[in-house]
């Protein structure tokens, strides 16, 4: 898999292309509808694409919701979190998994973010995003030094 394209600043440039391509496509969209079909077809994709918007801030508000009644930082199983991630999944993907916002790690506001999920067996998962899609995660299990009963 070829590496990401870095711009001078070292931003991801598929991402900042992605910010122009969708709304780029509703005008391009807007604007067919208009020729073909005239108000009514415009009134049509104006109507798809405020859905399209609503459906996207509806789910981000439900995980933030969730996340919102869970311990910061805290996950179910590390261990099946670090199964499940894939690179290139977004942040608000992650929250969702876990039903918990991760504990920041990094300094506020600078790139890389690192995000923390801990169990309750003191298993961790330190996840690496850039601009907002999840590019390395290490999973760290407490050391076994102490030994079990005898048989």
């Amino acid at each position: 898999m070829p590496a990401l394209a870095r711009s001078a600043t070292g931003h991801n440039v598929g991402m900042n292309f992605q910010k122009y391509l969708v709304p780029a496509g509703a005008v391009v969209a807007m604007g067919l509808a208009w020729q073909t079909w005239g108000v009514i077809g415009l009134a049509l994709v104006a109507t798809g694409l405020v859905t399209w918007v609503m459906l996207h801030f509806t789910r981000a508000l439900q995980v933030l919701k969730r996340a919102a009644d869970r311990p910061v930082g805290f996950v179910a199983s590390a261990i099946m979190l670090n199964a499940k991630l894939k690179k290139g999944v977004s942040l608000l993907h992650v929250v969702a998994m876990t039903k918990s916002l991760g504990e920041q790690q990094s300094p506020k506001d600078t790139q890389p973010e690192v995000f923390r999920w801990t169990d309750g067996g003191k298993s961790r998962v330190d996840c690496v995003f850039q601009d907002g899609k999840l590019v390395q995660w290490t999973l760290t299990r407490p050391d076994q030094t102490e030994e079990g009963p005898a048989p």
